[in-house]
């Protein structure tokens, strides 16, 4: 295979970058051979925010789109075609200091300093984001715009403020038309094809190339936002041989919407996802803020979620209670199945050989239903679920005329709760018959004990939380959010 090179526009000028490992990330590369260090390596798995970047994309309507993430699980390759900004990037020629970091010098706002590089990125994408003249954030939107960042030194109290006043300095105006016309120069037209040392990595950018390439080279692995794929090499220090990388197919990144449902392409980015769901549930807000980490939203995507089929993968009982199908694609042909269909077995799902996941469709919300999730987590933001559930229930009068439990967490994959569901149909929405379906929970789930949480915290807190959905959907007085939840004013 002839190799191509790799184009990115950094600093003011376009890379072209070949003889580099198709893993090595944009962390290591940035440091170790364009000798720009500011950008810091903490956790290697996109835990703690040192590391952040801004990555600069033309968006389909030839737009530029800029969104901070983890530069050290994002491999090399996937920086093809768009722009790297790193914290070299802020400082004016004359050595000013950019409005965010003048903020944060002027709230005291760095101790040590280690991580606040990947605070300064994480701020200046909002900075840049932000319509000038629409004033000051929200302090919801400043905390959850810095959730994939941390600080063990300063705490966050003086960098929330920098994040405020930085609004109230001199603006600084981004050149978006001019960084489009670089874009626009860098833009591919035909599939990237890089080889080194063995490793390919093939990034399509039609879905007719996509399905040509994984018919005729099943055993390579699908590389959506490296969320997941990129600890294999950092932590795992697995051997990646074949990447075919879909961050650059257009039909993938669809959202649309018809009569009979919302669509979500594979590619769709998970903050774009979580966006056009809550318009449609928006009880699913909380758990969208609680999902991973913004930076990690801005690269990961809602059909790898479902894809890599984690027990407990947050985004699966939710979608599985609301009916959704899944849509497979193979070299032109799809087929769909109920997304509870899809997982057979612990990290097995019913994929055939050169299949991958197109996208997902999701039933619109019907007048009669009553739809919560729920997280347990040692942490509001960034954690791993101890348990997630989800809920949906349709009822005729008082009479629950149908029922969806599905919980992660609690089983080898996403599961739906049948002995719950049978509790519950063709009963009164009381408290009876909730506590009867919470008795019957053990015979749909047997959790395993491990360090989130034992397995009788897991089946209580399942019971709990099926308990407090119907504390919330009762017909007679139903509790409010801020009488449930502990975070509903967060």
């Amino acid at each position: 295979m002839e190799t191509q090179a790799i184009r990115f526009y950094y600093r003011g000028k376009v890379h072209e970058v070949t003889g580099e490992a198709t893993t090595r990330t944009v962390l290591q590369y940035t440091r170790e051979a364009l000798h720009c260090t500011g950008t810091k390596e903490g956790c290697a798995e996109g835990d703690c925010g040192a590391c952040t970047v801004v990555i600069g994309e033309l968006a389909d309507d030839g737009s530029v789109a800029l969104r901070a993430v983890n530069a050290c699980i994002q491999f090399l390759p996937t920086l093809d075609g768009r722009a790297l900004f790193t914290v070299e990037d802020l400082r004016a020629p004359d050595g000013a200091l950019h409005p965010v970091q003048q903020a944060l010098v002027d709230c005291h706002a760095s101790q040590c300093g280690f991580c606040t590089p990947g605070f300064v990125m994480s701020l200046w994408a909002m900075y840049v984001n932000r319509p000038e003249g629409t004033g000051c954030p929200t302090r919801r939107e400043i905390d959850d715009v810095l959730s994939g960042n941390l600080c063990r030194c300063t705490g966050y109290r003086p960098i929330i403020d920098a994040a405020q006043q930085m609004f109230d300095l001199p603006h600084q105006a981004f050149d978006r038309a001019a960084l489009a016309k670089q874009l626009q120069a860098l833009r591919r037209d035909d599939t990237l094809s890089y080889e080194h040392n063995g490793q390919v990595f093939h990034a399509p950018r039609t879905l007719a190339e996509l399905g040509r390439l994984r018919a005729a080279h099943p055993d390579a692995r699908i590389l959506a936002g490296s969320t997941d794929v990129g600890l294999w090499v950092t932590k795992q220090f697995r051997e990646l041989k074949h990447l075919l990388y879909i961050g650059q197919v257009a039909e993938l990144r669809e959202i649309s919407e018809d009569p009979n449902g919302l669509y979500i392409g594979a590619g769709a980015l998970l903050n774009d996802a979580f966006d056009a769901l809550v318009n449609h549930y928006p009880d699913l807000a909380e758990l969208r803020q609680r999902f991973a980490s913004f930076p990690i939203r801005n690269a990961g995507t809602l059909g790898g979620n479902v894809a890599n089929g984690s027990p407990i993968g947050d985004s699966m009982p939710a979608l599985i209670v609301l009916g959704t199908r899944i849509v497979l694609h193979r070299d032109g042909i799809m087929r769909e199945m109920p997304l509870e269909d899809f997982y057979v077995a612990y990290q097995k799902n019913a994929l055939d050989a050169g299949e991958f996941v197109q996208g997902i469709r999701v039933p619109l919300p019907r007048a009669a239903q009553r739809f919560r999730t729920y997280k347990l987590a040692k942490r509001f933001d960034q954690d791993i679920s101890a348990v997630c559930a989800a809920f949906a229930i349709e009822l005729d009068g008082e009479t629950v005329r149908s029922a969806r439990v599905a919980f992660g967490g609690m089983a080898a994959t996403p599961k739906r709760g049948s002995a719950v569901e049978a509790a519950l149909i063709g009963q009164p929405w009381r408290d009876a018959t909730v506590r009867a379906a919470m008795a019957a929970l053990p015979a749909d789930y047997q959790p395993l004990s491990d360090m989130r949480a034992t397995s009788a915290y897991r089946l209580a807190g399942a019971q709990n939380l099926l308990y407090r959905f119907f504390l919330e959907t009762r017909l007679d007085a139903p509790l409010a959010a801020h009488e449930v939840n502990a975070f509903a004013n967060v």
